[in-house]
């Protein structure tokens, strides 16, 4: 597809049939040149909605300005401008948007002048003033935009409602490197050629995403000649790489103004960007501290094509500018806005800040106790594990506290810890905390590609870590100065970028005092979700709610200084310390859960005398499955465990009744739980086997002062209920609790949906289930696995508890095939199968009567997919797919 060739200097209007561009909405403009330009007269493209808006009858609230960069131009805004007039007529705010090309780009006019960012700034101002735009104005710009748009908003804050970002970066510290791609674009000899003599720039960047042929062809509509793609190689010329490039100060002053701006703020990036790093997105947020972040997740730079941008950024200023800007507007309000801000609140729970001192003050109150506080069952210390007293651990805490302090490790910098548990992890850690440093904690479950994108995407100052750890930071090329976990040879430190080792840190620290410590309301941690339910997210938590926690977890099993704990389970594996009890890590993999013997776990409890062992379902699986290699002496051992636990994933009540047989003497305990409320609620197997009757898998009642709501599921199977706590209603389960965490790591969205139509300090799960007459919750699956069929929405966990009935089914999973509110059940099952495909007749007949939910097709796998953490949360949705395409004829291959 092509369009009419542009080849003079002059502003003309776009040629009609752009795919999504109303041709009403485009203008000419003269402005008065300013600065360099003085005394000349330009002619600017912009797309304006105001004479719309007028014909309409609508009256705007305020003026978005929105800035493209290089080598797009106003075409890239065309979303935001159709849904603010789509918006405007359904009755919702309105908005004036007036997307510009900026001069010697798009289809305003060329001329001789090289032009800097301070030109353009100055530029843009007397654009807008033409135009008669008073405000309040928000301004949005992408790539170069940004600054340009920035640039304008801090010089008239007196105008300004609020600033947008997409893409872009305002800092360039002195002596980096730019970005390989601007490195090749500024090449000697390359930046003429290869920006303005050909299109190569521009079918670089449009290569960035998957456009349509029809929106490539608009986006080169304006670049036709040399002439006229003169503005692409000025761009490009003008980034400030150096101090002493003529652009240099007006970056300067502006992203300097940026830390004076107080207006809502919101950043949004894809992080498959070439050109702008995550780097760039951390010093956006360091200038803009309260600014609402959003990174989504296989987005890259031309994110404005990519995502529903347009009504993220309109909805996020129905929320947070709206009514600042026009208290009136509140009654232009959807219906559903209106009742959910009317709807009854839940009962909010004690705050987290209502919990007292600090995660490590069992650490301080037994530094001078000779005890064993951490045992490391994976290392030898003279033919037994390595014990480390609280007097010892308490010691090394304040040294590596104080060695990092000296290191320049502030506190709010992150620090990602690469390190497997065990006594060298924890002391890291809580040295992390008692300096206020926020800690990121991603496990190696992840997988290489998943560890690397929550690594990079939490911008660490400082990774921690083991060799291999350090080997994949340096490959991956992650952010942040490198620590050791352990001395290495200078040749290795060299080679990994290594600027000290903790056994260094802590000489440093010996003898000098530790920074006072964190707010509670200071952030303590980013913990990374398994991944099992889409790309890992980080989950925020304050130093208040790791402490709320700690008080959670001592009360509901009554941990003492005596009880002594064992965990295989990642995210428990460091509160031994905190509940001031001795605890042990079995010698595994955590990161592999599978890794774990019976007889391991018998030795970790022998050596700690523990009395509550804590497992993941994965773990668990494989300690029933080796048990038969137990000596006398390691079942001697295992009938000491009072208590057994095992969360992270739904557990089948014959895998714990298997698992009790090994600890005869302890109550299996089942808490629910997940990584953004480690623990939710708790049941025992003796309270499990009376609950009967129930579709799904039952997981008691809250814990301590939280709460549980089911928010009712509609036809089509979203969450569309006020939450409440009727019994026997399917739907969303909604919680709250003093340790629930504090949001995600730069995840709005993300952020708002959990929070939907919900008060503060709630949060919505994503898992389905319902309430029991004796206010017990019962798990029925995950919502976004909800079938949706024409007799009613379906949940996935009955069905699959009725197959496995089955004698020869060993795993089941229930997915929905075809349209959305038309779709059938299908039974996918591991039956010991070589290959998959359909099941036999005689298997599918079994299965079919062991249900009474009609099913269109029974499937065999051998093996269903899941997540690496687990091993036990089935990827339903993926499942789906696969069912759908075996039958629709394609030769089966693995799900």
């Amino acid at each position: 597809m092509s369009f009419p060739r542009v080849t003079g200097p002059q502003a003309v209007l776009p040629p009609a049939g752009l795919p999504g561009l109303d041709p009403a909405l485009s203008r000419l403009v003269s402005v008065d040149g300013v600065l360099a330009d003085a005394g000349a007269t330009r002619r600017w493209h912009v797309l304006d909605t105001g004479d719309a808006l007028a014909e309409r009858g609508f009256e705007p609230i305020g003026t978005i300005v929105a800035v493209h960069g290089n080598p797009t131009w106003s075409y890239l805004w065309r979303a935001l401008v159709n849904a603010s007039l789509a918006r405007a007529e359904g009755g919702a705010a309105v908005w004036r948007v007036v997307a510009v090309d900026q001069l010697e780009m798009g289809f305003s006019e060329r001329s001789s002048l090289r032009r800097t960012l301070a030109q353009r700034i100055a530029d843009l101002d007397a654009l807008v003033e033409q135009l008669g735009i008073r405000g309040p104005v928000v301004t949005i710009g992408h790539d170069w935009g940004g600054p340009v748009s920035l640039g304008w908003a801090v010089e008239h804050r007196d105008r300004l409602a609020a600033v947008v970002a997409l893409n872009t970066a305002v800092h360039h510290p002195d002596g980096a490197a730019l970005p390989f791609a601007l490195r090749v674009a500024t090449a000697r000899g390359m930046l003429a050629a290869g920006t303005t003599g050909t299109t190569a720039f521009l079918d670089t960047t449009l290569a960035l995403a998957e456009l349509d042929p029809g929106v490539k062809a608009a986006f080169r509509a304006p670049y036709a000649t040399v002439a006229r793609r003169r503005g692409i190689g000025g761009f490009v010329a003008d980034i400030p790489a150096t101090p002493d490039h003529e652009s240099t100060p007006a970056l300067h002053r502006m992203s300097s103004g940026l830390r004076e701006l107080t207006v809502p703020a919101l950043l949004l990036r894809g992080p498959k960007d070439p050109v702008f790093g995550e780097d760039h997105l951390d010093d956006l947020t360091d200038r803009l501290p309260h600014a609402d972040v959003h990174r989504f997740e296989g987005a890259g730079h031309l994110i404005a094509e990519e995502r529903p941008y347009a009504d993220v950024v309109l909805d996020w200023l129905d929320e947070k500018v709206v009514d600042a800007v026009t208290p009136a507007t509140r009654s232009r309000r959807s219906a559903a806005a209106r009742r959910a801000a009317a709807a009854p609140a839940p009962e909010t729970p004690p705050a987290p800040g209502d919990a007292s001192g600090h995660l490590w003050d069992a650490l301080d109150a037994r530094r001078d106790d000779d005890d064993t506080a951490v045992i490391d069952m994976t290392t030898d210390d003279d033919g037994n594990p390595l014990r480390v007293s609280w007097r010892q651990l308490s010691a090394r805490v304040d040294e590596l506290a104080a060695g990092l302090d000296a290191f320049g490790v502030r506190a709010g910098d992150r620090v990602s810890l690469l390190v497997q548990p065990g006594p060298t992890l924890t002391a890291a850690l809580y040295a992390c905390l008692r300096i206020g440093a926020v800690v990121v904690v991603a496990d190696r479950g992840l997988g290489i590609r998943g560890l690397s994108r929550a690594v990079r995407g939490a911008v660490p100052d400082v990774v921690i870590g083991e060799v291999a750890g350090l080997a994949a930071a340096r490959a991956l090329g992650w952010p942040g100065r490198r620590i050791s976990s352990a001395a290495l040879p200078a040749v290795t430190s060299r080679a990994l970028g290594v600027e000290a080792s903790l056994s260094d840190l802590a000489r440093a620290g010996r003898g000098r005092a530790v920074p006072a410590p964190p707010a509670p309301e200071a952030e303590a941690a980013v913990l990374f979700t398994s991944g099992s339910t889409g790309p890992a997210k980080g989950v925020v938590y304050t130093h208040a709610q790791l402490t709320a926690l700690r008080d959670t977890l001592a009360a509901h099993f009554d941990v003492t200084a005596e009880t002594g704990l064992v965990t295989g389970f990642a995210p428990f594996a460091l509160l031994g310390p905190a509940l001031g009890t001795r605890s042990a890590t079995p010698d595994m993999d955590v990161s592999a859960p599978r890794t774990l013997t019976a007889v391991a776990v018998a030795a970790a409890v022998r050596a700690s005398d523990a009395r509550i062992v804590f497992l993941s379902p994965a773990a668990v699986s494989n300690v029933v499955a080796t048990a038969s290699a137990l000596t006398a002496d390691d079942r001697v051992a295992l009938e000491g465990v009072e208590t057994f636990l095992s969360t992270g994933a739904p557990v089948s009540v014959d895998l714990l009744r298997r698992a009790q047989a090994l600890m005869p003497n302890a109550t299996a305990h089942t808490p629910y739980g997940m990584t953004e409320c480690l623990l939710v609620a708790d049941v025992t197997l003796p309270e499990i086997e009376q609950a009967q009757g129930d579709r799904g898998v039952c997981v008691g009642r809250p814990l301590g002062s939280g709460q549980v709501r089911i928010s009712a599921i509609d036809a089509d199977g979203r969450a569309s209920g006020e939450p409440s706590t009727e019994p026997r209603v399917t739907g969303e389960v909604v919680i709250s609790a003093p340790h629930l965490k504090r949001g995600y790591f730069r995840l709005y969205l993300t952020d708002r949906e959990a929070q939907r139509g919900l008060p503060d300090r709630w949060h919505r799960t994503g898992d389905v289930g319902h309430l029991d007459a004796e206010g017990r919750l019962w798990i029925e699956g995950r919502l976004p696995h909800v079938i949706t069929t024409a007799e009613g929405p379906v949940t996935p966990v009955g069905i699959e508890q009725d197959v496995e009935t089955v004698p020869a089914v060993e795993r089941a999973a229930a997915v929905g095939v075809g349209p959305r509110g038309r779709q059938v059940v299908v039974a996918v099952v591991e039956a010991g199968v070589r290959r998959p495909g359909l099941a036999s007749p005689d298997l599918t007949d079994q299965v079919r009567a062991a249900t009474a939910q009609r099913l269109a097709a029974v499937l065999v796998v051998p093996t269903l997919p899941t997540d690496i953490r687990h091993n036990s949360k089935i990827d339903r949705s993926r499942l789906s797919a696969w069912a759908g395409r075996v039958l629709a004829g394609e030769k089966p291959t693995a799900p």
